[in-house]
């Protein structure tokens, strides 16, 4: 039977291997205290209520407020039976738009939208 020898890591050596390595370079610096200034939206990142910071979202704020918007708009169309017509002048957006926003949402959406283009209406 051969015997293996194994190294014997001593706290010399180990701090060597912890200091030869890497450090990343989007690392922040340990033991600082940062200021949480927020944004134009809210004073703290720490209290936003946004479940994503508006920065990593991509198209930001707008791209968000857009979404809850046309769920709305969804909303409005299956549950309240409001024409595309009346969506458009609540949200004060385009007949476009209002379309747009329900063709992308569930399917129960889309033929209602269609329906209503195939009969004329603008």
């Amino acid at each position: 039977m051969v015997m293996m020898e194994l190294p014997v890591l001593t706290l010399a050596s180990m701090q060597m291997r912890m200091s030869d390595r890497q450090v990343r370079s989007d690392a922040l610096p340990e033991h600082l205290d940062y200021q949480d200034e927020g944004c134009d939206l809210f004073a703290s990142c720490l209290a936003c209520p946004l479940p994503r910071c508006r920065y990593d979202e991509p198209g930001g704020v707008r791209a968000m407020l857009n979404r809850e918007r046309d769920h709305q708009m969804r909303v409005l169309r299956d549950d309240a039976g409001l024409t595309v017509d009346e969506i458009a002048d609540q949200f004060q957006v385009s007949r476009r738009t209002v379309f747009r926003a329900l063709a992308t949402g569930s399917s129960r959406c889309t033929p209602r939208a269609t329906s209503h283009a195939l009969r004329g209406g603008r």
